[in-house]
């Protein structure tokens, strides 16, 4: 089980649980991606403390329906509901400004959020985001349809979420046995409804609105969202850097931490 942070009350009998780490006004909030037992720290527990050492304050929130945070039953787990919830818990976490990184379903969480509340984000950092392609692209792609497998087989197992992760990184050492087991005890605190009503709608053609710097990474081996996507932003958006990596598959802050880390923190430095 992963250990336990901070718990903000978001408003509705809704609370928000998330690590955080480090001090001060420039703030970095970690958002995560979508999949059976997902959570802030399962995601991001090996990049929190690079950035608060470079000076951040990082948070790593936990979305409505995952993690430690509050799963109502009767929520349509929509990109609006997962950033109404985000948006509450910056206000509760008294962070008005930030830079979101976000990898998956999580990238497009931050892509539509820094749409919607330019006047929040400063800068963008995204891997592999979700909502580059249709709906019909994403269920072609081998990850998803073993991911959705798993989740309604009925009885999620070590096994059924190890296969998922055999494609979910390119080197499945990246992902131990522990961190496996840990994503199968979250994921029984899970409700199928928030897979049955997830909805993350097409974004491609807004990304040209993007109005702040932005860096993108991608394994060029991503067995969830296409690497296609990586060519859309250095194409449609300005100021933009786009780094893919060989030999890596869906999860770049996991599989190259320490060249991940490196390349944000010079990004959000003005390094990069």
């Amino acid at each position: 089980m992963i250990p336990e942070g901070r718990y903000y009350d978001i408003g509705d009998g809704l609370r928000i649980h998330a690590h955080e780490r480090g001090a001060g006004d420039r703030a970095v909030v970690f958002v995560h991606g979508s999949g059976p037992g997902a959570s802030g720290y399962s995601n991001f527990a090996e990049n929190l403390e690079y950035f608060a050492a470079r000076g951040y304050r990082a948070l790593a929130p936990d979305s409505l329906g995952y993690g430690l945070s509050s799963k109502p039953t009767d929520a349509n787990y929509t990109l609006a509901y997962f950033n109404d919830g985000l948006r509450r818990y910056l206000d509760a976490a008294e962070v008005e400004r930030c830079t979101l990184v976000g990898n998956s379903m999580g990238g497009a969480m931050c892509v539509r959020f820094a749409l919607d509340h330019p006047d929040r984000v400063d800068k963008l950092i995204l891997m592999a985001p979700g909502g580059m392609e249709p709906r019909e692209r994403y269920m072609e792609m081998r990850g998803i349809r073993r991911m959705l497998k798993a989740v309604f087989s009925g009885q999620l197992t070590l096994d059924s979420m190890r296969r998922v992760f055999e494609l979910q990184v390119y080197d499945p050492s990246t992902a131990p046995d522990a961190v496996i087991a840990d994503r199968v005890e979250m994921a029984r605190l899970q409700p199928l409804r928030v897979f049955e009503t997830m909805a993350v709608p097409n974004l491609e053609d807004q990304i040209t609105g993007l109005a702040c710097p932005i860096l993108v990474f991608w394994g060029q081996n991503d067995e969830f969202c296409p690497v296609s996507g990586a060519t859309k932003f250095a194409e449609r958006c300005k100021d933009t850097r786009v780094v893919t990596f060989t030999e890596c598959g869906h999860w770049v802050m996991v599989e190259r931490p320490a060249a991940f880390n490196r390349l944000s923190c010079d990004f959000l430095d003005g390094e990069l």
